[in-house]
């Protein structure tokens, strides 16, 4: 079992140095082509990424990833490109080929096609004096000192360095153009991720008719009788404007009806949590989930901007919007 580890960690620690040599030389190459890129981006263009092998899988990731933060990104076969998928190229696109070796045959043929349709293409390689670099706008150099592989043949920190660098330069353009979490819930209509920043607080509430709201002077035995008729597992507590004094979980009188059954005939305010966590109405669902997570509570209290209570984030609802 040593062995195994051991290998494996030889692995993963040949291809951290790669990803650390593609760190160190970057230069003012890689601003270029995020200068290009944006230039395409802001002029209705999109970036047509291709590649063949083990970097066109990686090319399919970066494109798809590119086009999840709003920098419109396509991948094109180079083998199919000839055969008809030149097609999708406009003459203000641009093209990334990558080719570690820079001198694949099937890119290599799509090279003066797309170049009479206008298109301007970046080379990603690991060779500067390649064909590809030679015949491209601009070229981004990837050398590494070694494959994993132990023959030094099978792409792996080629691999593995080329998907660091295709992050690196969509999160480099997400952060140029002002991306949001907004802009990333609209483009995600379909998931978690999607419905946690699109949707607001006041979608996710109980409103009136499913919470136990009550005053100062409420006991504790009738706040429970409203918790159950609310089947909520919490009361809250407002004065005579509604605005919020506290909080009363069932755990809370669990808790105190352990020592002291006595409790049923108190006023709730001489046992509630005073001053709880609230949240806006207009707030995004996805700061629901962040104060559930950091602040390990089950319920919070809903208000509007004038601090008046109008609803109750339950835990166990959120399930039911697939926002956990």
């Amino acid at each position: 079992m040593t062995k195994i580890i051991n290998r494996a960690k030889e692995v993963l620690d040949l291809e951290i140095a790669g990803i650390e040599t593609l760190r160190d030389n970057l230069n003012g190459e890689f601003e270029a082509v995020v200068k290009a890129c944006l230039n395409t981006i802001n002029a209705g263009g999109k970036i047509i990424i291709t590649g063949i092998g083990k970097s066109g899988y990686i090319g399919q990731k970066i494109a798809a990833t590119m086009s999840s933060i709003g920098s419109p990104a396509l991948f094109m076969h180079p083998v199919e490109a000839l055969h008809g998928d030149l097609g999708i190229m406009q003459n203000n696109d641009i093209m990334m080929a990558l080719s570690y070796s820079g001198e694949t045959e099937e890119l290599l043929r799509i090279m003066t096609p797309a170049k009479r349709l206008g298109i301007k293409i970046i080379a990603v390689t690991g060779n500067a004096q390649s064909s590809l670099a030679k015949h491209s706008d601009l070229m981004l150099e990837m050398a590494v000192s070694t494959e994993a592989c132990p023959f030094n043949l099978a792409p792996t920190t080629t691999t593995t360095a080329l998907l660091a660098l295709g992050d690196a330069l969509a999160m480099v353009l997400l952060d140029t153009r002002g991306f949001t979490k907004e802009d990333y819930g609209r483009l995600h209509p379909g998931g978690a991720i999607g419905r946690s920043v699109t949707m607001t607080v006041e979608d996710i509430m109980r409103h009136a008719d499913r919470m136990a709201l009550v005053t100062a002077d409420t006991t504790v035995k009738e706040t429970l009788l409203k918790m159950t008729q609310a089947r909520c597992g919490s009361a809250i507590i407002v004065n005579s404007h509604e605005a919020l004094l506290g909080i009363f979980t069932d755990g809370d009188f669990r808790r105190h009806a352990e020592n002291d059954m006595s409790i049923l005939k108190r006023r709730i305010t001489d046992v509630m949590t005073a001053n709880p966590i609230a949240i806006a109405a207009e707030s995004l669902a996805i700061e629901v989930i962040k104060l559930i997570e950091d602040k390990r509570i089950n319920d919070i209290v809903v208000v509007d901007n004038q601090q008046k209570v109008v609803g109750l984030i339950d835990v166990q609802d959120l399930p039911g919007f697939k926002l956990m």
